[in-house]
């Protein structure tokens, strides 16, 4: 149950990030709240798995889920470039998240 809320959490990390870029600084009043309530609702999921899951890994499985989401909405939405360098960087960040999953007990 708990890396079920953990990826909830990631998920709702990489939505409050991408609304984040909508407020355009908090400028915005609907993305700004989005981005509040995602926010809140993120960090409450990966505490409530913190509970069981060690704190390294839920850390690092959460952000990198926020970090690859954040990268793939950047480039399928609003058209970031996608150059082999950033994918190599996507690819070990996601080996990573494998690797330590694979390390949690």
């Amino acid at each position: 149950m708990a890396w079920i809320v953990l990826i909830f959490a990631g998920i709702f990390e990489i939505v409050w990030a991408y609304s984040m870029k909508l407020s355009d600084g908090f400028s915005k009043l609907t993305p700004s709240v989005v981005t509040i309530f995602f926010m809140i609702l993120s960090f409450a999921l990966l505490a409530y798995a913190m509970k069981t899951l060690p704190l390294g890994t839920a850390y690092t499985i959460w952000t990198g889920i926020g970090a690859i989401g954040s990268f793939l909405v950047g480039i399928f939405i609003l058209g970031e470039p996608a150059s082999a360098m950033r994918m190599l960087a996507a690819v070990l960040i996601i080996s990573g998240l494998l690797l330590m999953k694979l390390s949690s007990s």
